[in-house]
C-alpha cells in the first residue's frame, strides 16, 4: 500500500502523463492507471474527477462530451498546448526529486 500522501501528491502528474498519451474518458484513465501501475495505484471516480475539474479550470486540458460505438455518451479529456507545457514541467520536477530520493538512499548510513 501507498500512503494516502504520496498518492495525493502524484495525481496530478499521473494524470498528465496519461492524457500525453492521447484523449481518455474518467473510467479508462482510471484502468490506465492501474494497469501501468502494476497495479500499485487505484484511483476511484471520487478522486479522479475533482482533480480533472481543477485542471480544466486550469485550461491545461480540455474536454469535449462524444457518443462512443456503444451509444453511451462519454466526457473525453485530452491535453492542450498548456497542458503539454505542464507535463513537461511536471516530470521535470519528478525526476529532480526522484534523483534526490535515489543519491540518498545509495549513501551508506553512518553510525554514531
Amino acid at each position: 500500500m501507498m500512503s494516502r500522501e504520496l498518492v495525493a501528491a502524484s495525481t496530478r502528474p499521473v494524470l498528465l502523463a496519461i492524457l500525453a498519451r492521447g484523449e481518455s474518458y474518467g473510467y479508462e484513465i482510471i484502468q490506465q492507471v492501474k494497469q501501468l501501475s502494476d497495479g500499485n495505484l487505484e484511483w476511484t471516480e471520487g478522486m479522479l474527477y475533482p482533480v480533472l475539474h481543477r485542471i480544466e479550470k486550469e485550461g491545461i486540458i480540455e474536454s469535449e462530451w462524444k457518443v462512443a460505438d456503444t451509444g453511451r455518451k462519454r466526457k473525453y479529456y485530452r491535453l492542450n498546448n498548456k497542458g503539454k507545457e505542464a507535463m513537461a514541467q511536471e516530470r521535470a520536477q519528478w525526476q529532480k526529486v526522484n534523483k534526490a530520493l535515489t543519491r540518498m538512499w545509495e549513501i551508506k548510513p553512518c553510525l554514531m
